[in-house]
């Protein structure tokens, strides 16, 4: 069974940072891809940033890119991301995701089997 525990929200300033983990539990299998989804009050599941495990290939949605980084710790099977210069709109609950199969999409929510139960940061302006 895949379990998947994320942590290190919280709450922070405007142009503060937070390093997400997620840590994934799949037995014996790696990840195929590793991902990150974040839910905003009054807003639908929007796909952030993911990582292909063998490649360290890395995509982000355009919002992100230059302030977030994902990265991934093969041996711990741990993927992380790094939020730097936060704004109020990165307020949401950020889930990780991951499926061990391959994937037609990496932005795609449904192509993910398997979630953590979320985490919650908070940016104040």
């Amino acid at each position: 069974q895949v379990q998947l525990v994320e942590s290190g929200g919280g709450l922070v300033q405007a142009g503060g940072s937070l390093t997400l983990s997620c840590s994934a539990s799949v037995g014996t299998r790696s990840p195929y891809i590793m991902g990150w989804f974040r839910v905003a009050p009054r807003k639908e599941r929007e796909f952030v940033a993911a990582i292909y495990w063998r490649s360290g290939s890395a995509y982000y949605t355009d919002s992100v890119k230059g302030r977030f980084t994902i990265s991934g710790d093969n041996a711990k099977n741990t993927v992380y991301l790094r939020m730097n210069t936060l704004k109020p709109e990165d307020t949401a609950v950020y889930y990780c995701a991951t499926t061990l199969g391959q994937i037609l999409s990496y932005r795609a929510s449904t192509q993910y089997d398997y979630w953590g139960p979320g985490t919650q940061v908070t940016v104040s302006s």
